[in-house]
């Protein structure tokens, strides 16, 4: 009778919740370096979850890992109230946990007390390179500013960082990269972007300690790109990412003198300040060309190696779904002489139309493993799924979290599991309580029935 009770009792507190999986890869060893993948939630490898999940959602364009957590930021999300008959569309940051891919509460963004409803008003979020989580909205080509904002990772609060001028050329911005300290107490602060259908660049920089933004081409707000890769194009197409690469000394590890831009007609190309293309993919290999319509970049460094991951289709590229390449660069860092260690996911992300984001987002912490350095690698796509890499040297892939709620250890989750998590809650089987865990909250109980109930669902 209790039994039935318990079991009934989960009609009552159903809940739904999205759990990640891995790619279920074997990425061989290069050079002694090793990668494997720690969770992936996907169209691909978890159909029966993603696609239900409040950030598969086309506004939903943008996300970064940091100090362990994922945010992925969706503009547009719900109605709020202002005032009594006025409302908003408000935007909300989802979280995860950058371990296990499980779900953390999500954040209600709000500016000055209010809900925040901006039209596509978190299409950008990133960290700068000391944790701070920012974000920026779309702005149209006949903006003349671009609200920046640092936002409170506890309470979703945004606080106005800077209204950055676009000055005399106004154009479309869609993506944004920024480098340094975005409070300039612990260094100085760059913002870039690269305009939408145009060919100009935005540059905005603070110096540590100092209150205001200025032009970061000596002075000048913005920059017009005369040399292209390939050289057929003559400005980026839509949704240009730029992304500025750290220096190598401490003088210059923030100013971001040289920078990426790859746009959605183009392929990563590295300038400088002065507007100079300094290298592209012309000696590059043709195989490891990324095909036209995705942007995406960034680099790392690893056992004093160079490496950069790069995009190489959207969700129709031919033979791919929303994949990267990872590459060791070559010589003096040049992309001529790249190699290439290993495409992720070997198999694919997913492969439907996110209605033209282009941006495929990347980034990077550092940490260690066993004594040795680890990367950790982040990759989002739009509208089809996200991921998380380790690459190290003594990297270990961890618990599958595929076998969350293997309660029985016979290698299978079903209903088999549930009946001996019931038995361990009824007092009638012994099974260790951290395996009984299943939603993580400390406790064995009924919620965890459920939890396990939605593992073997999908739902």
């Amino acid at each position: 009778m209790k039994k039935f009770l318990l079991i009934a009792a989960l009609s009552l507190v159903a809940c739904v919740g999205a759990f990640a999986a891995t790619d279920g890869q074997t990425y061989e060893p290069v050079n002694d370096i090793k990668m494997v993948n720690s969770w992936i939630l996907d169209r691909f490898h978890t159909p029966s979850t993603f696609p239900k999940a409040e950030y598969c959602n086309t506004r939903a364009r943008t996300a970064v890992m940091s100090n362990g957590v994922i945010y992925v930021a969706r503009s547009e999300v719900k109605q709020a109230i202002v005032a009594p008959g006025d409302t908003v569309s408000q935007s909300v940051i989802y979280r995860l946990d950058a371990k296990t891919g499980e779900e953390l509460p999500a954040l209600d963004v709000t500016l000055e007390g209010k809900p925040y409803g901006v039209f596509l008003g978190v299409n950008s979020i990133g960290a700068d390179n000391f944790g701070h989580v920012w974000v920026m909205p779309y702005t149209s080509e006949k903006a003349t500013d671009v609200p920046f904002y640092q936002l409170n990772t506890e309470t979703g609060e945004l606080t106005l960082i800077a209204n950055l001028s676009k000055g005399d050329k106004l154009a479309r911005t869609d993506y944004y990269d920024v480098m340094g300290d975005i409070t300039r107490e612990q260094a100085e602060c760059n913002v870039m972007n690269a305009g939408t259908q145009v060919a100009t660049v935005y540059r905005w920089h603070a110096d540590q300690g100092s209150e205001d933004f200025e032009g970061g081409f000596e002075g000048d707000l913005s920059l017009e790109i005369i040399s292209f890769f390939p050289e057929t194009v003559t400005e980026w197409s839509y949704g240009p990412v730029v992304r500025m690469c750290l220096g190598s000394s401490e003088d210059d590890m923030y100013t971001g003198e040289l920078f990426y831009v790859d746009g959605f007609n183009s392929v990563p190309a590295l300038y400088d300040v002065t507007g100079s293309l300094i290298d592209s993919f012309e000696e590059v290999d043709t195989e490891l060309y990324p095909e036209a319509g995705t942007n995406g970049v960034a680099e790392f460094t690893l056992e004093d190696r160079n490496f950069m991951v790069y995009s190489i289709a959207q969700y129709a590229g031919t033979g791919h779904g929303c994949q990267s390449n990872i590459v060791e660069l070559g010589e003096g860092m040049a992309l001529g002489g790249m190699t290439k260690y290993w495409q992720i996911p070997a198999d694919s992300l997913g492969q439907v139309s996110d209605g033209g984001n282009r941006v495929h987002c990347f980034n990077v912490e550092y940490g260690q493993e066993n004594g040795k350095d680890v990367v950790t690698l982040f990759t989002f796509k739009s509208y089809n799924g996200m991921a998380v890499y380790k690459i190290g040297t003594d990297v270990n892939p961890g618990p599958d979290p595929g076998l969350k709620g293997d309660i029985n250890g016979d290698g299978i989750v079903n209903v088999s599991d549930v009946t001996a998590l019931v038995n361990k809650i009824l007092g009638e089987a012994e099974y260790s309580d951290a395996v009984c865990d299943i939603n993580g909250d400390g406790v064995v109980n009924v919620s965890d029935v459920t939890a396990l109930v939605n593992i073997i669902l999908g739902a």
